[in-house]
């Protein structure tokens, strides 16, 4: 009788870079994963295609960059963790082709998130910025002029998922009125109300913020003409893409004074490690302020990413399931098999299904159990018979020489 899952969990090699929280190594040590490599800075070039050799679980956060290249190398690899929100740092096709499963955490940073954007807010429409500095130079700068109260000014949200929607909770409690924009239909938190284009949002806000994610469609959505829509008394707040936004355009409405001030976390370009320089058009000028790329950089935020990462990690390697995988289907299993257990990813095509139940039924076995879940390219099965577990590795050879296989998995049930 086989009584592992998987892989025996001390031949699993994890590599973990970019200083990813102890959250997830005690998640991994209480799942019994004990091989754990971990390093503090992100890899590139030769040195990240020598560490993914015989890697089998790789954790990243957003600086590494894990293309084409690096997945042929990585021999081993069956899945990805981007210990944040973003993904954009991984080649996600070229994942998915070769059967490693991709997750991430889109939902532990957003409280971070939302926090800052309100702090910047009430530091924007107080003048701290300008005033600080002035005080650090021995100047004194006591006066009222541009600075305002929260309450009772419009804060128009820009995307209003996940972090927008918690923005509009803590924002209301402050006092604001709330509109938000969104590419599709949205139930309101509280008494937020939907404006009825993007620039109506941009008109009538007294603060502007976006929170949208990088597509195709975003990049450079707030341009000279979305920013020539707000008020003169008005600022703008990104903590969302770098891409989302066109710096030139925002750096000259400042210099302009077409808008009061600015806060950005992201950019276009940003160093790839701490201590590299920096360089925007929106150094320099008044009421504005610049963090490097901070949104989601709280000890609580990387605590519940590395819990909420290495989770959907291990049940992937133990089970199978693929819930909160962003390039294959996504597929809920029980915990425990019911026997044997295996998986099967391949290109979706007809009679596929079919071809993978006569492995089962031309040896007389009966099927516990079928999960199934499809794409528009790739199809994901997993398998459960009590039954087969004598013939558990041969039915595993003939999957994987079925024609359209990306990759095959046996996962037996602990005993």
């Amino acid at each position: 009788m086989n009584d592992r899952i998987s892989l025996p969990k001390d031949r699993i090699r994890i590599l973990l870079l970019e200083g990813i929280a102890d959250s997830a190594v005690e998640l991994f040590g209480a799942a019994d994963y004990v091989t754990i490599t971990r390093e503090k800075k992100a890899l590139e070039g030769q040195a990240l295609i020598d560490a993914v050799k015989g890697v089998h679980i790789l954790g990243i956060r957003s600086r590494t960059e894990v293309t084409e290249e690096v997945l042929a190398a990585a021999d081993r690899l069956i899945a990805i963790g981007c210990f944040c929100i973003g993904t954009n740092q991984v080649d996600l096709d070229a994942a998915a082709r070769r059967g490693v499963a991709v997750f991430n955490a889109p939902f532990s940073n957003t409280r971070s998130v939302a926090e800052l954007t309100l702090a910047e807010a009430v530091m924007l429409m107080r003048g701290i910025v300008d005033k600080s500095n002035a005080a650090h130079a021995g100047g004194w700068d006591k006066s009222a002029a541009n600075s305002w109260e929260m309450r009772g000014k419009t804060l128009g949200i820009i995307g209003y998922g996940n972090i927008g929607s918690q923005l509009s909770v803590l924002a209301e409690a402050f006092g604001m009125r709330v509109l938000y924009h969104d590419h599709t239909n949205k139930l309101p938190h509280g008494n937020a109300t939907p404006a009825s284009s993007l620039r109506d949002l941009m008109a009538q806000s007294d603060v502007v913020t976006i929170h949208v994610p990088e597509t195709p469609d975003t990049v450079g959505m707030i341009g000279a003409r979305e920013l020539g829509w707000m008020k003169p008394s008005a600022i703008f707040i990104n903590n969302a893409r770098g891409t989302v936004v066109d710096v030139e355009a925002l750096a000259a409405a400042l210099r302009e004074k077409r808008i009061l001030g600015a806060a950005v976390d992201v950019f276009p370009v940003e160093p790839k490690r701490n201590g590299d320089p920096f360089e925007s058009p929106l150094q320099g000028l008044p009421n504005v302020l610049l963090t490097p790329h901070i949104g989601g950089s709280t000890a609580e935020a990387q605590d519940r990413i590395g819990q909420e990462v290495a989770r959907k990690l291990v049940d992937y390697s133990d089970t199978g399931a693929t819930m909160g995988a962003v390039n294959l289907p996504q597929v809920q299993l029980p915990v425990r098999p019911a026997g044997a257990r295996w998986t099967h990813l391949h290109r979706d095509a007809p009679g596929m299904l079919s071809r993978i139940n006569e492995c089962f039924g031309r040896r007389g076995l009966n099927i516990a159990a079928q999960y199934y879940q499809t794409d528009s390219e790739l199809g994901y099965i997993v398998v459960e018979s009590v039954e087969a577990r004598a013939e558990a590795e041969a039915i595993l050879a003939e999957l994987r020489e079925l024609p359209g296989t990306v990759r095959a998995r046996l996962i037996y049930e602990r005993r």
